[in-house]
């Protein structure tokens, strides 16, 4: 490297250096999307019991008022009888459709974040392939611009050798003419 193409190949250098970090910073965003989306999948599951426990708590909570009015007010033990076996169906139809509605969220989340990790994966094959290309584009227009500068820099040389021999030629010329004008 001449003093003349260094900085240019630093720029180069730089400029892929630049590209390649760009592409590994976006490969960690997605990675970091897709291991987000796994733990919200991944915690369906502890918001379902949660949930469950909270609504089996509410049934709970009514067959302690339901008891309290059985025990405080004599005869009502059937149409309380009944109403507990009411708001026990409607306790098992809730459970059963929060369990199939988690199950279905689950199962869509799963297979929509399967579907984007397979996009992703293919999106990132493709910009891994583009990044591949443009960084040979830009190794070949480097290499051209090093040429062109060493180029340069020759013709440059080569003028201030020029320069250097007419200022010797008009130094010699003017020594002659100095002895010349003296004699």
């Amino acid at each position: 490297m001449n003093q003349y193409t260094a900085p240019v190949k630093t720029a180069f250098e730089v400029q892929r250096a630049t590209i390649k970090q760009s592409q590994q910073a976006f490969k960690q965003g997605v990675e970091f999307q897709q291991r987000m989306s796994r733990a919200f999948v991944d915690s369906l599951d502890t918001q379902e019991s949660a949930q469950r426990r909270g609504v089996e708590l509410s049934q709970t909570a009514m067959h302690s008022y339901l008891d309290a009015i059985e025990s405080a007010v004599p005869g009502t033990a059937a149409t309380v009888g009944e109403l507990r076996n009411t708001i026990d169906d409607q306790f098992d139809f809730l459970l059963e459709n929060h369990a199939e509605a988690f199950e279905n969220v689950e199962t869509e989340s799963a297979e929509a974040l399967d579907a984007y990790d397979d996009v992703m994966e293919d999106y990132l094959a493709a910009l891994d392939e583009q990044v591949e290309m443009l960084v040979d584009a830009h190794e070949e227009i480097e290499s051209q611009s090093v040429e062109a500068v060493d180029e340069m820099a020759s013709q440059v040389e080569d003028v201030q050798e020029q320069v250097r021999e007419v200022q010797q030629e008009v130094r010699e010329v003017q020594e002659q003419a100095s002895k010349a004008v003296e004699a």
